[in-house]
């Protein structure tokens, strides 16, 4: 399996030279050259492998259609160590949720910090640990964080040899509850970075880091957000164990719910439809940041700036340049890399947006890859959030609350919609208590974790201040 970069460079890699690098040379995101097909006959074998031996075989079994440079015992085994009913919480790993007619909770963040973004992060981890022991080396991970990525890459991360984490995320947008999980970290190996300004800031600051070649070589930078294609892998997996669970046969259709700002969740999806995986639609739900809702509608791509980002209830969403975009762009012209580079590279940069409303390819993006989209507001939050409670006793978070309000209006009779739940309602507590007048229950690991000392520094949103730091950490 050899991998390619969006914006047309020939140069071809395997999977373990993209784990450590991130976006590709020319400032591109890295795709396999082709998606392996699962036909009806393996999507069979995996529905007994799921049942029989657990999401771990599962996720072994999809993972090395794309993985061929780590032996087979190995993979496998870093699999089975990550994904454990100690670890998340349950043997089923992501249980899914019957909550009305032909609608399903997926339950995606039962792991260490209680958000989706484990179930990939954890693997990351170990994934990392495992290769930088095969060459002898270091790697200075550098990432952005609008809320939950931080966190779970901390967790992840911390203590793991030979992996120092340069965390950014944008100073006093995240809840209490997501600061206290990153900043009242003391490992040795983990930097806490708030930068003054949006999460667009943090994630131009990485790029910017990352496209100066000269310094990425020298200090090995890696990265984390799901620009990685080894954590947007990992999140295939899901897709398939929804699809599962909340079916009999490989006849059947399903369709996914995903709260979508950064485009790396649903783009996973994206990826599992590629594969085969029987998905009617891919229900992209936004918040008031609703940068990807506006071009499913009108096919124009239109980026905010700082001033134009809105803080909301749902700031893990609060994203106006969803970076993972440009995988499903380049699939959607035809996997044409010059021109997917025009767009992002140069239009973006020049302009701020792009607008592909009149390319018949536009017409393709619900009618041959399924996607459809909606937008949530603070109020629709609320009462999803209340309607929820009071109709099935299900306490759901604010992210989760923009997906099933989309949902609920995307849906279709007689196929099931499967909602992921994106994080544990006890990360944003203060809208909880709004909508329901109650708080959320937490786990009593996490009893006080907003009073802990914090280890944070404020920077502004500076990308060469941000690379002082990492020279001056990793004694340069």
């Amino acid at each position: 399996m050899k991998y390619l970069s969006t914006r047309g460079q020939p140069e071809r890699k395997r999977f373990c030279e993209i784990l450590l690098e991130g976006l590709a040379p020319d400032g591109g995101l890295y795709l396999p050259e082709s998606y392996p097909q699962v036909d009806d006959a393996t999507l069979a074998r995996w529905r007994d492998v799921y049942h029989r031996q657990g999401y771990a075989e599962l996720a072994f079994e999809i993972l090395s259609l794309y993985i061929d440079d780590i032996p087979v015992a190995d993979l496998r085994a870093l699999c089975v160590k990550t994904y454990t009913a100690e670890v998340f919480g349950t043997g089923e790993i992501v249980p899914l949720r019957h909550l009305q007619d032909d609608v399903w909770l997926e339950g995606l963040s039962n792991g260490p910090t209680l958000a989706f973004k484990d179930m990939a992060m954890q693997l990351l981890g170990n994934l990392f640990e495992y290769e930088l022991a095969r060459r002898s080396e270091q790697l200075n991970i550098l990432g952005a964080t609008s809320g939950d990525t931080g966190g779970a890459a901390e967790y992840a991360m911390r203590g793991k040899k030979g992996v120092r984490v340069f965390m950014t995320s944008p100073h006093g947008r995240m809840s209490p509850f997501q600061q206290a999980q990153m900043f009242s970290l003391q490992d040795a190996n983990i930097y806490n970075i708030a930068i003054e300004g949006v999460f667009d800031d943090c994630q131009d600051i990485v790029k910017a880091v990352s496209n100066d070649l000269e310094f990425k070589r020298k200090y090995k930078i890696g990265t984390v957000n799901s620009i990685n294609w080894a954590r947007l892998l990992a999140q295939v997996v899901y897709y398939f164990a929804g699809y599962i669970q909340a079916t009999e046969s490989n006849c059947q259709q399903v369709s996914f719910a995903v709260p979508s700002g950064n485009f790396g969740n649903v783009c996973a999806g994206h990826v599992a439809r590629m594969m085969g995986l029987p998905i009617a639609q891919l229900v992209v739900a936004t918040n008031e940041n609703d940068v990807l809702d506006e071009f499913f509608r009108t096919g124009v791509y239109r980026v905010r700036g700082t001033a134009d980002t809105f803080e909301t209830s749902s700031p893990s969403m609060d994203i106006s340049k969803a970076s993972n975009f440009e995988r499903f762009v380049f699939d959607l012209l035809g996997r044409d890399g010059a021109r997917t580079k025009a767009l992002f590279a140069d239009a973006l940069a020049r302009e701020g947006q792009f607008d592909l409303s009149a390319d018949p390819a536009f017409a393709q993006a619900r009618e041959r890859y399924g996607f459809v989209s909606g937008k949530s507001t603070h109020a629709d939050r609320l009462a999803t959030i209340r309607s929820t409670w009071q109709q099935h006793e299900v306490m759901i978070d604010t992210h989760t609350a923009d997906a099933l309000k989309v949902a609920l209006e995307r849906r279709v009779a007689g196929v099931p919609m499967v909602v992921l739940e994106t994080a544990l309602p006890v990360k944003f507590a203060e809208t909880i208590v709004e909508a329901l007048g109650r708080t959320p229950m937490r786990p009593v690991r996490f009893e006080g974790i907003e009073s802990l000392p914090k280890r944070v520094r404020v920077m502004p949103a500076d990308a060469a201040a941000v690379k002082a730091l990492i020279s001056a950490e990793c004694g340069a």
